[in-house]
């Protein structure tokens, strides 16, 4: 992997992290897809290279949202210090997220080997990639989409929280399912979509933590570090860009052209594999 190969596999992380089509299902595919040949060092950390990537699309939420974080933060300490941590709508929005983020850790920590060995067989991605479709066309008639943050309950929040379990199987969109999770406890997109997005953080940084270690293990790490910190810079300027645009397609529209993409790529995705053999 070169410069330019890490820079294009920025891009497509920026470009698919908050849509739901799975970003980690474009980042395992892009190699095969590209007939890329990796370096024996690359080889031994592109699934810590996939996930570290993902540091530029956190840094692209952090950003994006650094407002909504900061009432967060206020909100929770605050209700802390006046021991009513549940007080206003900021506190425990704060407190929400936790709940929709050990889902995901726990599932992490369990099934991080099996969830590996998935990103190693490109036809389980594809499948996975077509088959969520499915569900969110399905989700998309289900939900009512009449609610707002404010009214988010801690069920609906662990509602989320196993959704994004879910999406640690690659193909599946770690957006796209916390946000089908949010239409099925019944708020709106845009409300979905936001919660999604600032639930990312604890999980991709969680990610990233435990994937450095995996990175620091690699016997030539200063092969490896510049296409990574180039990819990650693409990551963070396309992330915000698509965050934005997301958040005002959700708004008029529903998630249906996803559905439409997820069935096309996989279709595309799994002819380019059988023509190569």
């Amino acid at each position: 992997m070169d410069s330019l190969q890490a820079l294009i596999l920025g891009l497509i992380q920026g470009l698919t992290e908050f849509l739901p089509v799975s970003s980690t299902a474009h980042l395992i595919l892009a190699p095969t897809i590209f007939g890329w040949t990796l370096t024996p060092e690359f080889e031994q950390a592109g699934f810590a290279f996939d996930i570290l990537v993902q540091w530029g699309t956190l840094l692209a939420v952090l950003v994006y949202f650094w407002r909504d974080l900061w009432a967060i933060a206020r909100g929770v300490l605050a209700g802390l210090a006046a021991r009513r941590p549940f007080g206003t709508t900021e506190a425990r929005l704060g407190w929400l997220i936790v709940v929709a983020t050990l889902p995901a850790v726990a599932a992490g920590v369990a099934f991080k080997d099996f969830v590996q060995a998935l990103h190693a067989s490109p036809y389980v991605v594809i499948g996975v990639l077509i088959l969520f479709s499915g569900m969110i066309y399905a989700v998309e008639r289900i939900g009512r989409r009449d609610r707002g943050l404010e009214a988010l309950t801690w069920r609906d929040a662990l509602i989320i929280g196993l959704a994004q379990a879910v999406a640690l199987i690659p193909g599946v969109s770690r957006s796209g399912a916390t946000i089908c999770g949010g239409l099925l406890v019944g708020l709106d997109r845009k409300s979905a979509a936001r919660f999604s997005f600032v639930a990312s953080i604890p999980a991709l940084l969680g990610a990233g933590v435990l994937a450095l270690g995996d990175l620091a293990g690699l016997p030539n790490l200063g092969a490896v570090a510049p296409p990574l910190l180039l990819g990650t810079a693409a990551a963070t300027v396309v992330g915000f860009a698509c965050i934005h645009w997301l958040l005002g397609y959700l708004a008029k529209h529903s998630m249906d052209i996803f559905v439409w993409y997820r069935l096309i790529a996989g279709a595309v995705f799994l002819a380019i594999l059988f023509l190569r053999g």
